[in-house]
């Protein structure tokens, strides 16, 4: 028996292996496979016409060095399936290639693929928009997006990849991609797109989970295809969506789950065990991503298969940026690392960079490495953001106790963190100390816990009648959601938000739905007509804030400039933000959570409204020098002065000409709440213009449409806890 070498110093000296060959490099003439199995005793490559089929040929592989082994089949293998047999210590298991490009169904055999086989129409030509001035971050689930009827694609489609490429015969968007477009975002962040595990490729379409279990971390998932048996046809389609959503002017994140697999007997363990993931002294398991194991960042090989699998994703599929699920796993110099190649291969901030400064629980780190966590922020580069889960508390109460009131929902003694929150956490602030703002992810809500209108409705109304207190547009709530995303949108930082948050999304109360029905994640899209008026206030703030330097200042002098800042009573505070320049810009913010009006005296100078609890990006006088203003019951307020020429009510219309959220054809006749809707051609057209609402024209929010939902969806049980 084999005296298995263990894993420090010396092993990397002899086995790294810092080669980007590993897998199957496919060509017409031949195909070379490598595994790294520096422990192995004897590996046989399997070959077979598909995923189901008997092996047609076995092959043995070659012992090469740095413990990589290798054999060349010649012939085109373009779409032939394959797995290794590894022999170590005298035990033989069979295993997918963990370094594997594609894959059949369920990616239990790897696939042999010419990439350049699987490019769609075009793709040499494809590029993302330019850089904008600031990333606005949308995150969005592949099969939450479309699996909705009203979603305007069609069934076939629905939930896929192809549902974001899909045009009608005129060439005209389906509704929910019409709305992705003419948002304001800048950026979709993916849930997981990778070929995860817990979901039956082959099964039917009741199937759902949020992707975060790895199973082959190179190749696209294949429920999200037509023919997951494909493997070059769910690269291809994955491409066009990328293709997609950047011609219509949005760039793509990528969600990526480097911190554990599925299984821990995963195809890594298998080909090199021992080598992968962190065992404690006693050999037991590490289990700070809560998931069953941890991968082991901090190891040479481990580095670059992490680094390595970044900018694969990068290069080939296009993707402009990644999100890093529990980056306290991963560690400080495995991202700076991350962050440096990136940068060289396609420039200094092209692609974004950040993610979790958390983790699930403690593990053990590599002897000279730092885990990236919220304390070691000061030690990650440059270009490396992280998620700013203080705000979101600070804003909404706690993401893990329903009832908990934050800021916005009536908690007091929250007032100095939402202050310092918009002032970008100065340093030592809160024990959270980001080097500017470029560092922070501002949010109030994501995937992860209740949404954010069900969040606000728990808290609010606990006596209320479920679920039906989540289905209807009142007041209260839609004034709480606006304040919310009020704050978010003028802090410091970058902003993100779930995808539907900007129309009232509800999952039922159901704050765990990592595996629950479709019906029960889905987008709603008649929902976003009927909550219309609340998207119209997200994109107004998304495009004031475009409009006001001051807000997206990313610099170290950000914080300084946020002065004023004053506690005026419980629950309402404000502060002023002064740029500097030669327009002297200066904005004053209140935020009033109380359920009464505040009436504020103005600092001298001639100031007008561009926001109010009810409109964002407008343009109101508010009185002249020493005058007061009143700000209403719950809701935000934010001002503009010029000091040296006080500008004139600005009644030219906006540049940017933005599509309204279209309604589903399904529903009829008019609604009290939204605005009398355009014809459905206009809608879907990408080119159709619409105009920027009259605040004066406004419908009133205390109007409330019929009831709607689908009453066969019960209120979910209490779901399963999962990290």
């Amino acid at each position: 028996m084999t005296t298995r070498i263990r894993y420090g110093k010396r092993f990397d000296g002899k086995f790294c292996y810092n080669g980007n060959d590993l897998g199957a490099v496919c060509s017409r003439e031949r195909t070379v496979f490598r595994l790294w199995s520096p422990d192995a005793e004897r590996v046989e490559l399997s070959l077979y016409r598909d995923d189901t089929s008997p092996a047609f040929r076995a092959l043995p592989l070659k012992r090469g060095d740095r413990g990589v082994w290798w054999v060349a089949v010649e012939g085109d293998l373009h779409g032939v399936c394959y797995d290794y047999e590894v022999e170590t210590a005298g035990r033989a298991v069979r295993t997918a290639d963990p370094y594997a490009l594609a894959c059949g169904c369920n990616g239990a055999r790897s696939m042999a693929v010419e990439l350049t086989r699987t490019n769609p129409a075009g793709w040499a030509q494809d590029a993302p928009p330019p850089l904008p001035p600031e990333p606005v971050i949308y995150e969005l689930h592949v099969k939450d997006f479309s699996h909705h009827p009203d979603s305007g694609v069609p069934p076939e489609y629905r939930g896929k990849f192809k549902a974001f490429s899909w045009r009608d015969r005129e060439g005209r968007l389906p509704l929910c991609m019409a709305h992705l477009k003419n948002l304001g975002i800048t950026h979709v962040q993916l849930l997981p797109i990778f070929d995860f595990a817990t979901v039956d490729e082959g099964g039917d379409d009741s199937q759902f989970n949020w992707g975060y279990d790895p199973l082959n971390y190179n190749v696209p998932e294949g429920s999200y295809a037509l023919n997951p048996s494909d493997g070059a046809a769910r690269i291809r389609e994955c491409k066009e969506m990328i293709q997609a959503l950047h011609q219509n002017g949005l760039r793509v994140v990528m969600d990526v789950v480097y911190n554990h697999t599925y299984f821990s007997d995963s195809w890594l363990e298998r080909s090199a065990p021992g080598c992968y993931y962190r065992r404690r002294s006693n050999g037991a398991l590490s289990n700070g991503s809560g998931c069953g194991n941890d991968i082991a960042a901090g190891r040479a090989m481990v580095d670059n298969y992490i680094a390595n699998s970044v900018l694969y994703w990068a290069k080939e599929y296009h993707i402009d940026g990644f999100r890093f699920d529990l980056m306290g796993l991963m560690t400080v110099e495995l991202m700076n690392r991350i962050r440096r190649e990136l940068d060289l291969v396609f420039g200094p901030g092209e692609k974004l960079l950040y993610g979790e400064p958390w983790r699930a629980g403690d593990s053990p780190m590599e002897p000279d490495t730092h885990p990236a966590l919220m304390a070691n922020l000061p030690l990650l580069s440059p270009g490396i953001a992280v998620f700013c889960d203080k705000i979101r508390d600070a804003v909404k109460g706690s993401c893990f106790d329903a009832r908990s009131p934050g800021f916005v929902t009536g908690a007091q003694g929250q007032e100095h963190a939402i202050l310092s929150s918009a002032a970008g956490w100065p340093e030592g602030a809160w024990e959270f100390n980001p080097r500017d703002p470029s560092q922070l992810i501002n949010y109030v809500s994501c995937h992860d816990n209740y949404t954010l209108w069900d969040k606000l409705a728990l808290t609010i109304t606990p006596g209320e009648v479920w679920p039906e207190g989540y289905l209807h547009p009142r007041e209260e709530l839609l004034a709480r959601n606006r304040l919310a995303a009020f704050i978010c949108f003028t802090s410091l930082g970058t902003p993100f938000l779930q995808a539907g948050e900007e129309f009232a999304r509800t999952k039922l109360g159901d704050g765990n739905s990592y595996k629950s029905p479709p019906e029960v994640n889905r987008l709603d899209w008649d929902r976003a007509w009927r909550f219309g008026s609340l998207t119209d206030y997200y994109r107004g703030l998304i495009r004031l804030r475009r409009a006001l330097p001051g807000l997206l200042d990313k610099s170290a002098e950000a914080s300084a400039r946020v002065t004023n800042q004053t506690v005026h009573r419980p629950g309402t505070v404000s502060f002023q933000l002064d740029r500097g320049g030669p327009e002297g810009e200066r904005l004053l913010i209140v935020y009033n959570a109380c359920w009464e009006e505040f009436r504020l005296e103005l600092p001298a100078g001639r100031w007008i409204v561009r926001a109010d609890g009810q409109w964002a990006d407008q343009h109101r006088p508010a009185g002249t020098e020493g005058s007061w203003v009143t700000v209403p019951k719950c809701s935000g307020m934010l001002l503009l002065r010029r000091r040296d020429e006080p500008p004139e009510l600005d009644s030219q219309e906006h540049e940017e000409q933005e599509l309204e959220t279209p309604r589903p054809a399904e529903v009829a006749g008019p609604e009290p709440s939204a605005p009398e809707a355009p014809q459905p051609e206009a809608l879907l057209s990408e080119d159709a213009p619409s105009e920027v609402p009259d605040p004066a024209e406004a419908p009133s929010p205390e109007l409330e449409p019929a009831p709607h939902g689908d009453p066969a969806i019960p209120a979910p049980e209490p779901p399963e806890v999962q990290s």
